[in-house]
């Protein structure tokens, strides 16, 4: 009988450190990393970056428990005591990211920093992030598909670990965490191929293209998972919220190209503040 591979790390006296943990913490470090090394060809403080991590990080969780506790009310509201049990579970990244997106606007505002670049920098390092996120899932057999074959997954020639670990009770199941992470790593490449080639992006259109892509995978890979969030137990909140979002960063880039004073990602710096849009 095979042994799943334990989502404890480590343990520090009665501290138990999740592989879950160290992944998401080795992901922000990364999207922070990757900022700060852009920032600086824009020539933006890594001081500005640090700092809205330091905000974006907390409120993020937050807003990424208040999404998950929201539309699982019906549980919540009879187990008020486990809306704070952030460790037993339930966290959504698109909480996590809505919350996240507030704080850099509101951040910017306040530092006089060009929201769209911002964004348009920090975007791979949390699309890297994402990607790292889910082999959290992975660790604890979560965030996984509707039962399947051995033979099935065998056909995927996945390395055996992965198959092992998706034997959960008995039972083989869809590694939709690896379908979402495996297409995210292409969108990555994409963007980050693209990024600097001359007069290829509009400022604004780097984030748009994050959110048109992770949206797209997001959509079909939800539709196969089997934890989904719902809207009135028929719509799965994640494809609803994915169609939104895909609708809305592609009117964003249409509408951003007729207008003939936006600047390109590679024009200029961060410190031209309102005047370069």
């Amino acid at each position: 009988m095979f042994l799943a591979l334990n989502p404890v790390a480590f343990q520090l006296e009665n501290l138990s450190v999740k592989w879950y943990g160290i992944f998401m913490a080795t992901g922000v470090l990364i999207a922070t990393t990757m900022a700060i090394i852009e920032g600086k060809k824009r020539q933006i403080m890594s001081d500005d970056f640090i700092d809205l991590l330091l905000w974006a990080v907390p409120i993020g969780f937050i807003g990424a428990r208040t999404y998950y506790v929201v539309f699982e009310w019906g549980y919540f509201s009879q187990h008020p005591d486990q809306i704070i049990a952030i460790w037993n579970g339930g966290i959504a990244i698109y909480g996590g990211l809505l919350a996240g997106l507030a704080v850099l606007l509101i951040f910017c505002r306040n530092r006089m920093l060009p929201p769209l670049l911002m964004l348009d920098i920090i975007t791979p390092g949390v699309l890297a992030a994402q990607i790292l996120g889910r082999w959290g899932n992975f660790m604890n057999q979560e965030a996984h598909g509707a039962q399947t074959s051995l033979a099935f997954l065998q056909s995927l020639h996945l390395p055996e670990f992965i198959i092992k670990q998706m034997n959960i009770g008995g039972h083989y199941y869809q590694p939709t965490f690896l379908y979402e992470s495996f297409f995210n790593l292409i969108g990555l490449i994409l963007i980050l191929a693209l990024r600097h080639k001359k007069n290829f992006f509009k400022r604004g259109e780097v984030f748009a293209s994050y959110i048109i892509w992770y949206s797209m995978v997001r959509f079909f890979v939800e539709g196969m998972r089997t934890d989904s969030l719902y809207i009135f137990n028929v719509i799965r909140v994640s494809q609803a919220l994915s169609l939104v979002l895909f609708v809305a960063a592609i009117i964003f880039v249409i509408y951003r190209r007729k207008q003939g004073n936006v600047a390109w990602y590679l024009d200029g710096s961060g410190l031209k503040f309102p005047y370069e849009r």
